[in-house]
């Protein structure tokens, strides 16, 4: 019987040692597999930024955020405006925000805010509420609303390339101005109601 002790006392390094090389493992595995999942993410992120910029995206889409700095978000007061229906009387009641790139860029657009409501109210009243209530018609108000946001501050923004702006287009060739950086980054609806 005494023999037989040492051999238990002997089996038990072994399983020690194979606990610690499959956790070995497991962790090297998971490691890997982390490590992996970031550099696609990267990757995915990289070819989204190139695929904006070659879509024609606005160059405020690529102006770098400082982490350390909250954004600024400039309120407008609410839009009630009659919608440009024909076979009904409907209106829209629409709460907007633009985020802009600082304060002091906030402040000065203070001072142009009656012509910047103004050229948003314009917009509004133009659209049906066909128009605005699919997400691709938000979309599109989200682009003018910015161009026209920016208009006062004497900034002039391409318009967006699509589909029907290009059919409307006369062929002849106009030549392009260097691209302005919009201080306008997003324009954010706060409340959109269509009656």
């Amino acid at each position: 019987m005494a023999t037989a002790a040492p051999a238990g006392d002997a089996a038990a390094p072994k399983g020690k040692k194979k606990l610690i090389i499959i956790i070995a493992a497991v962790l090297l595995v998971v490691l890997v597999g982390g490590g992996a999942a970031v550099l696609m993410m990267k990757k995915k992120a990289a070819a989204a930024d190139e695929e904006g910029a070659e879509d024609g995206a606005p160059a405020a889409a690529h102006i770098k955020i400082d982490p350390k700095h909250p954004p600024v978000f400039l309120p407008l007061d609410p839009f009630t405006v009659n919608l440009a229906d024909k076979d009904a009387d409907r209106f829209a009641q629409v709460g907007i925000t633009l985020e802009v790139v600082d304060q002091a860029t906030g402040d000065q657009m203070k001072a142009f805010m009656p012509a910047i409501r103004s050229n948003v109210l314009m917009i509004l009243a133009h659209k049906t509420s066909a128009e605005l209530l699919s997400l691709e018609g938000k979309e599109k108000l989200a682009r003018d609303i910015l161009r026209a946001s920016v208009l006062p501050m004497g900034i002039e923004l391409d318009p967006e390339d699509d589909e029907v702006a290009a059919e409307e287009a006369p062929k002849k060739k106009k030549k392009k101005k260097a691209a302005q950086a919009s201080p306008v980054l997003k324009v954010h609806f706060s409340n959109f109601i269509i009656q």
